[in-house]
């Protein structure tokens, strides 16, 4: 998710380090740096200006400048405006206690609608409600032979009147689901290919007659600033309550999520990240912005893992959190994980966790590469999974030989796994702020740049490196000696 954001902003971001004193002539460069990062990324033209103004006035301050690494400050300032950018999100819904709440998602033919009103509905079931799905899709061909094949999958009931028209449909449809004692009744009304007045006049009819309690403008991510256009367009026909942005696992450049909520001032309230009815989840703009930058989402990966492993006691299931996030785990727990990685999503588990994406070579599939990698542990011995230190160049030879890869690609991993680990485990009781000040030293070793693989050069803790201030004051005491 948003790797060429990630990757072009690091560069930008990249551009203000390593510099022994920051002048307000290197901002006002990074700044036109990470400007084109953003429209690169297809952020509103409009949000681009505003945000880096912003940026570039809190960076230009005197307290920033003057302090010990100013690079930091405005990591933290882009860091902050990113998250005011998308936020605040309350993602609450108001749901009526002596009536059934109604919800009516709207949308463009495409984005994912009627396969977003049965996710919605599994998770108002999973929270203890009794939705009911209506099938008021009457433009599309099968649209509401598709809602009743996901009702039934779901154990949810749809309501569906052919022949009928929509607004009809949905007024029965609320008047059902009292008569049934069904306190959510989910819309899901008809898209078009565009916006035309026919649409609009039939979405402000059901409005009127059903009263809904949220309305919620369903869009596709891929589809960048048409996607803005498209809410903007629908807020203003029927005052949204939030954005459903779908299809965020696919190839999306952000631009859409980085732009909704400063266009028409709805923000995203929930995101779908996959294929499948389990794959929506509230959006956090923190978790976004700090994936964005580059950090990782560790507790967005613990929430995935624990969805996963419901099987599993609690007692047991609180071991292997506290487990990943410390990063304390072996080759042997590596591999075990395969099968709930599989069922998370495997890009989705790279873009979370921090510097698992250098594990995979650009432009490379993720599935390919990892299970390439899975190769590699599967032709380890017990002893070596469980202690990597012991692998030798014999052994590595061995190992390649076993999992059709070169001995120098069993170094590289384990270098890379190794650097993982001791990420982890040194992120995991870091507050905020300590995991901001990490990633930027990180970045500065070169850990998040685009293009390098710090995992199999580097290693984290093996040296210090020393500012260009520690630097001059090395240099004086030199000249003083030489002096004497």
């Amino acid at each position: 998710m948003f790797e060429g954001i990630q990757r072009s902003l690091g560069e930008a971001l990249k551009k203000l380090r390593g510099r022994g004193r920051i002048t307000e002539a290197n901002i006002r460069e990074g700044m036109a740096e990470i400007r084109k990062a953003l429209l690169e990324a297809d952020v509103n033209f409009n949000v681009v200006n505003e945000f880096t103004h912003r940026v570039t006035e809190q960076s230009i301050g005197q307290e920033v400048l003057r302090s010990l690494d100013p690079s930091e400050q405005i990591v933290s300032i882009v860091y902050k405006e990113l998250v005011e950018l998308m936020g605040p999100v309350d993602h609450r819904l108001p749901l009526a206690k002596d009536r059934p709440s109604v919800i009516m998602l709207c949308g463009l033919q495409g984005s994912g609608k009627t396969t977003t009103c049965g996710k919605l509905a599994l998770m108002l079931k999973n929270q203890g409600r009794k939705p009911l799905l209506v099938a008021a899709d009457l433009q599309r061909p099968a649209a509401v032979d598709q809602l009743k094949i996901l009702g039934e999958q779901l154990g949810i009931p749809v309501y569906s009147e052919m022949p009928s028209d929509p607004v009809t449909v949905c007024r029965k449809a609320v008047a059902h689901a009292k008569n049934a004692f069904l306190d959510t009744v989910i819309l899901d009304t008809a898209g078009r290919l565009h916006i035309d007045d026919q649409l609009i006049e039939e979405l402000r009819q059901i409005d009127r007659q059903c009263r809904p309690d949220s309305v919620f403008f369903v869009c596709d991510a891929m589809t960048g600033q048409d996607a803005v256009n498209s809410a903007k367009a629908f807020n203003d026909a029927l005052d949204l309550n939030g954005v459903i942005l779908t299809k965020l696992d696919g190839d999306t450049r952000g631009g859409a999520a980085l732009s909704i909520k400063h266009v028409t001032g709805v923000p995203i309230k929930f995101i779908g990240v996959g294929e499948k009815l389990e794959a929506l989840e509230p959006f956090h703009p923190d978790r976004m912005a700090q994936r964005i930058i580059g950090q990782g989402d560790l507790m967005g990966l613990i929430e995935k893992v624990s969805q996963v492993q419901q099987q599993i006691s609690q007692e047991e299931l609180q071991k292997q959190q506290e487990k990943l996030a410390k990063g304390d785990f072996t080759l042997d727990d590596f591999r075990k994980q395969f099968a709930q990685i599989q069922k998370i999503g495997m890009k989705d588990m790279i873009s979370r966790m921090p510097g698992m994406s250098d594990m995979v070579p650009e432009g490379e599939d993720p599935e390919a590469a990892m299970k390439r990698i899975q190769g590699m542990i599967d032709a380890m011995s017990k002893e070596e999974r469980r202690n990597p230190d012991i692998i030798d160049l014999s052994r590595r030879r061995r190992i390649a030989a076993g999992s059709g890869t070169q001995p120098h690609e069993i170094k590289q991993f384990l270098g890379q796994f190794e650097q993982v680990r001791t990420l982890m485990r040194q992120m995991a009781s870091m507050s905020l702020w300590q995991r901001l000040k990490m990633a930027t030293g990180l970045q500065k070793m070169g850990a998040f740049n685009p293009g390098s693989n710090i995992l199999k050069h580097n290693k984290i803790g093996t040296g210090h490196r020393k500012s260009a201030k520690e630097r001059a004051e090395e240099r004086k005491k030199k000249k003083k000696g030489k002096g004497r």
